[in-house]
């Protein structure tokens, strides 16, 4: 891949600047010749207040920007390799998207900056490396790439990877913050639209889990009905059986979910009463393990994470027991006692054994001390929910 330093002003950068204000491709400069956002590059994320008027107080104070660097598309086109999040900045700045704050406080559009300071923006100088290579050459440097300490995440990687038509709309419907849905996949789903959070789960339930493999069989096809079906399936399915939607929802791996379960009939009416009911009980740990607990018939309790007893309750049963036990001349493991082996009368050291529920918690037994009782490991990890 060659190189070549050059240098522009801001001001020949934003000349035709366009924001494309619901973030797909299309933002431009230099007349149209520069693509400030091709398809491998990550959405715009500095619209923060903070990181963009950065950018913009960096300029006015006459600190350099860094390396920004392009990519040579063809005699007369150029491509933003790295740099795109700075050059949008000062692009919107100047366009009036947003305001700073000047040393009184007050706000400050670049409308309303002094002569001086619009000139010190548009004159200010941009180092520029201009790229020429092969795709695979700049795709290589891209992955390399660490754009102001935020570095791309493995969707924006991908992204890169297979750039073309199904990305482009991939990143329109599932990366769009404007999109009307996404308040309701965030019941969901953990992340941004501009971090590309939602495609990447659509990708990855569609997929079951072979993102890669998947990106590159449909890289060039600009259709992503098959991810858009399936993705809307699952949630509408999500939301069919769970009717009440908690925050606990969000991030649960619903695909797999869904591939498990979907098959099954549920009472929503039944399930929700069930849900509210496992939000109540003080001995669940993990309310995020309640749904996948419901949708497996309410049998795996490692699922909930429910409260165990406590040193002090595990330690007076076992002296409680082991005492007894000494009496009776048995073991101090209620299963082994009963038992024809040599441990029927084996007093067991107080680490050998673990703390378990009489009556199990999932039949209605309670975490406290008189539904305790010790078993040796063995008897314990073999009774299971019994």
């Amino acid at each position: 891949m060659r190189t070549e330093l050059r240098r522009y002003t801001v001001k020949e950068i934003c000349e035709g600047f366009i924001y494309n204000e619901l973030e797909g491709k299309g933002l431009f400069g230099l007349s149209g010749r520069l693509t400030i956002q091709p398809e491998y590059q990550r959405n715009y994320i500095y619209a923060d207040g903070k990181r963009d008027v950065a950018v913009v107080q960096s300029l006015l104070k006459g600190y350099p920007l860094g390396l920004i660097y392009f990519n040579r598309a063809s005699d007369t086109q150029l491509e933003v390799l790295d740099g795109q999040q700075r050059i949008t900045s000062f692009g919107r700045f100047i366009t009036g998207k947003f305001a700073i704050l000047d040393a009184n406080g007050m706000q400050q559009y670049f409308s309303s900056l002094a002569a001086d300071q619009q000139q010190m923006i548009f004159d200010s100088e941009i180092l520029v490396y201009e790229c020429n290579g092969t795709e695979s050459e700049i795709k290589h440097w891209f992955r390399t790439i660490n754009i102001a300490g935020v570095p791309l995440n493995n969707q924006e990687l991908l992204n890169a990877i297979y750039s073309g038509p199904f990305v482009t709309a991939g990143k329109a419907e599932f990366s769009n913050s404007q999109n009307a849905n996404i308040q309701k996949w965030s019941a969901y789903v953990n992340g941004s639209a501009n971090r590309q959070d939602f495609w990447a789960c659509a990708l990855d339930w569609v997929s079951q889990g072979n993102v890669d493999d998947y990106m590159s069989k449909h890289r060039y096809k600009g259709n992503i009905q098959e991810v858009k079906t399936y993705f809307t399936t699952v949630i509408d399915w999500a939301a069919s059986v769970f009717r009440t939607v908690e925050s606990e929802m969000r991030g649960l791996e619903w695909g797999r979910l869904y591939e498990e379960h979907h098959a099954t009939p549920f009472d929503s009416e039944k399930v929700d009463a069930e849900v509210k009911q496992l939000f109540g009980d003080p001995y669940v740990k993990s309310r995020k393990g309640i749904f996948e607990y419901v949708l497996g018939g309410s049998k795996d309790t490692k699922l909930l994470d429910v409260r165990v007893f406590d040193t002090a309750t595990s330690r007076s049963t076992y002296e409680k027991q082991t005492a007894q036990a000494r009496v009776k001349e048995s073991s101090n493991c209620p299963h082994c006692a009963v038992g024809n082996d040599s441990n029927n009368t084996k007093l067991w050291k107080f680490a050998e054994m673990e703390a378990d529920h009489v009556a199990a918690w999932s039949k209605g037994g309670t975490t406290s001390a008189d539904n305790c009782q010790m078993l040796c490991k063995t008897h314990n990890r073999a009774k299971g929910n019994r």
